[in-house]
């Protein structure tokens, strides 16, 4: 029994599907966590952004002169050519 497993172990232990599958796995683990991790604190910022653009009118008023464009009625727009 002790020479089988003698013989047993370290072929099972070098072959594909045993320690190097292990260490790929292992690494691939660490990628997927920090993948998730970063994907944590993306929530995160957008949830805070979120309860910004509910709660605040200038935040909401930012991002409409920002990423739209928009201006009130009130104001004169000045375009200069580059």
């Amino acid at each position: 029994m002790l020479s089988l497993a003698i013989v047993a172990v370290p072929v099972l232990v070098l072959q594909p599907q045993g320690l190097p599958r292990l260490r790929a796995l292992e690494k691939e683990l660490d990628g997927v966590n920090t993948e998730n991790d970063e994907l944590k604190r993306e929530v995160n910022r957008l949830r805070i952004e979120v309860g910004r653009l509910r709660d605040d009118p200038s935040a909401v008023e930012r991002i409409a002169r920002d990423e739209l464009g928009m201006v009130r009625k009130s104001e004169v727009v000045f375009q200069f050519g580059r």
